[in-house]
């Protein structure tokens, strides 16, 4: 079975990171975007992390535009609109996809270890489960991450043990992270 320190990513300059530099730490990994309706979840993201990075917490935050083309920006645009208006200090990497044939290998396996349970009840949820379910068609068995800002917990032994959906309320995030530390 892997864990997450097996993996390797891309940063924004184009270096590769050794997931392994995270060893020991507990890690919440998002794919995010600019332009979408739960951009505003940058801001209970960079006060968690600065609240929780020295007690071993870290974000790992991972560009998409496979969502409606939501995050169409070069990486250092997005990195500056995130700097810029949250005021964004966690790590931020290369943008990648999450799903398909060019999928990040890291959040494929990170999707199949915590696969997609549902967005949650009622007509808001419905509404969005449908308009993924379109987008993520041409993805087939390959559309491991139905929407921006969905987010991996990882525990101090790499292992995942929660995936939240953009839908969950950051304070239930939070919760979680703070009982994995």
């Amino acid at each position: 079975m892997s864990k997450v320190y097996d993996f390797t990513v891309t940063d924004r300059q184009g270096a590769e990171v050794s997931l392994s530099e995270y060893q020991g730490k507990v890690l919440l990994i998002v794919n995010t975007a600019t332009g979408c309706g739960f951009t505003p979840h940058y801001e209970p993201l960079e006060e968690m992390y600065k609240d929780l990075k020295d007690k071993g917490f870290e974000i790992l935050d991972f560009p998409c535009n496979q969502f409606a083309n939501q995050a169409p920006g070069s990486d250092d645009e997005i990195h500056d609109f995130c700097t810029i208006k949250f005021g964004t200090e966690f790590p931020q990497f290369r943008k990648i996809d999450v799903n398909g044939e060019t999928a990040d290998p890291l959040f494929a396996w990170l999707a199949t270890e915590k696969p997609f349970q549902g967005f949650g009840k009622g007509l808001k949820f419905a509404a969005l489960n449908k308009f993924t379910e379109m987008n993520n068609k041409k993805f087939g068995d390959k559309a491991y991450i139905k929407w921006n800002f969905t987010k991996f917990l990882v525990d101090r032994e790499g292992n995942v043990i929660a995936r939240f959906e953009p839908t969950v309320d950051m304070k239930e995030v939070r919760k979680a992270v703070e009982a994995a530390l």
